[in-house]
């Protein structure tokens, strides 16, 4: 999926969970409007980690429900 797809689907909400919890991570972290704009390559290894940290946790959670 391109860029631009990939965004139209995110604010559409035609994304996969994973995706969009992915995007919504970003969000929360301030990071979305960077995302957004440059794409995901814009992001330091430091905030991807952060965001993949985020992501893993939250699907542990979930399983624990």
């Amino acid at each position: 999926m391109d860029k631009e797809k990939e965004i139209k689907a995110y604010l559409d909400g035609e994304l996969l969970p994973e995706v969009r919890m992915k995007y919504e991570i970003a969000e929360e972290m301030g990071l979305l409007d960077r995302v957004l704009s440059d794409g995901w390559k814009s992001l330091s290894a430091k905030e991807t980690g952060r965001i993949g940290g985020l992501m893993t946790k939250r699907k542990k959670e979930k399983l624990k429900k």
